[in-house]
């Protein structure tokens, strides 16, 4: 009677764990479609429903199901990190630095002022009078051929510049060489992953907010990736 019993705590143990990490991944679809951070972080809540679920004492029959497992995982830590990493971002940030049109941020370029045109004043000389019956003469556009305080110009003379372009499929693939790292019993790989991303990503962190959105984002990125990663690993031993 005992042993009989056996087969139906494995089904329910593994079913359960793929019903929770699905529903997770199907959270982390819809969070990276609609860009919406309720949906993630119901997906970081069945994630961690799962852990839970996994650290409970496996009932072996881990053929299939480990194998369905793994696969699930590794689709979620790819996914799942974007929406997860945005989040963390907005909670740190909140949403106070503007977004560049290619998936990086908009930063100065660290405070040197915009070179004036020639024959146009940068500002009224402290040591010059003033020339009341001289008429205003309208803004001329800058280099770019754009009016002065649009386009690349800041609001207070900077050259404005995307910085952490790409992010979304550097991402995807640091998500994905880390968790396949841990699931071929590989974790040292990870130490590649970020030291390229370091290097590659080393001369645009001039700006405390280009430094703060890389370590935040790269964190919360790979501890998802590790954590969906571990799911599986935890599951299966």
């Amino acid at each position: 009677m005992i042993s009989s019993s056996f087969p139906i705590v494995a089904y329910l143990y593994w079913m359960s764990l793929l019903v929770v990490t699905t529903g997770s991944l199907v959270f982390a679809i819809l969070a990276f479609r609609r860009q919406k951070p309720q949906f993630a972080a119901v997906s970081g809540g069945a994630l961690a429903a799962a852990l839970m679920i996994a650290a409970l004492p496996s009932p072996g029959g881990a053929t299939v199901s480990g194998v369905l497992l793994g696969m699930v995982a590794l689709g979620l830590a790819v996914v799942g990190g974007g929406p997860a990493a945005l989040l963390a971002l907005r909670l740190a940030t909140n949403n106070s630095v503007p977004q560049g049109q290619h998936g990086g941020i908009l930063v100065d370029n660290g405070g040197a002022p915009v070179t004036p045109e020639p024959g146009r004043a940068s500002g009224v000389d402290a040591g010059a009078p003033d020339a009341p019956d001289a008429p205003d003469a309208p803004d001329a556009p800058d280099a770019t051929g754009v009016p002065d305080g649009e386009g690349t110009a800041g609001t207070h003379g900077t050259f404005v510049h995307e910085v952490l372009r790409g992010g979304l499929m550097i991402g995807i693939l640091e998500r994905l060489a880390v968790a396949g790292a841990i699931l071929a019993g590989f974790p040292e790989a990870i130490a590649v992953v970020v030291a390229i991303k370091g290097v590659g990503r080393f001369t645009e962190l001039a700006t405390a907010e280009a430094r703060e959105r890389f370590i935040i984002g790269t964190l919360a990125s790979l501890i998802w990736a590790c954590a969906c990663a571990a799911l599986v690993q935890i599951a299966l031993t």
